[in-house]
């Protein structure tokens, strides 16, 4: 019954954040990139890594059962290479809905080789993502910048608070 009513509420997500076209989709994820690196240490963070996951809408909603859903793109040099969709179920108390933004660090190129090479990476499984969120007065130490894989959440909205990447799912969107 749990994965009938979680298959349900990830497709009601995935058809609310699939309506963009690609052209749509591009623009979104530079208006993220801009808005991410507006956030201290960010841009120097970004700079820095060897990819960027960006997910400029994940749509999150739950009640006892969860389900997100959202589409992005993985740059490279600052270019598109590829598009990605992320998934994720959880079981829990939970109650309410909400939209937010996805930036992921690939600081080596070992997590990006591993990232890329996957058939679907699973947080938690086939690797670990520090999360942080942030915003107005957040900081970024420096324990963080030694991490392979780095995680934002942002720009929160809607009735609904967590920032984990675990259980998250991130597959290839041909």
């Amino acid at each position: 019954m749990y994965r009938a009513v979680a298959l349900v509420l990830v497709s009601v997500l995935a058809y609310t954040a699939t309506g963009a076209s690609r052209a749509e989709l591009d623009a979104k994820i530079r208006a993220t990139i801009t808005e991410f690196k507006a956030v201290p240490a960010a841009e120097e963070l970004a700079q820095d890594a060897i990819g960027m996951l960006v997910f400029p809408n994940i749509i999150k909603g739950g009640f006892g059962i969860g389900a997100e859903h959202g589409r992005g793109a993985l740059l490279i040099d600052g270019k598109i290479t590829d598009y990605y969709r992320v998934t994720s179920v959880s079981i829990g108390f939970q109650l309410g809905g909400q939209a937010r933004r996805r930036v992921v660090l690939f600081m080596t190129s070992e997590a990006l080789k591993e990232f890329r090479e996957s058939d679907g990476w699973e947080v938690g499984v086939d690797g670990s993502v520090t999360a942080l969120q942030f915003g107005v007065g957040k900081q970024i130490d420096s324990n963080t910048l030694r991490d392979p894989i780095i995680g934002f959440t942002f720009g929160n909205r809607g009735l609904m608070y967590d920032a984990s990447f675990e259980g998250t799912k991130f597959r290839k969107d041909d």
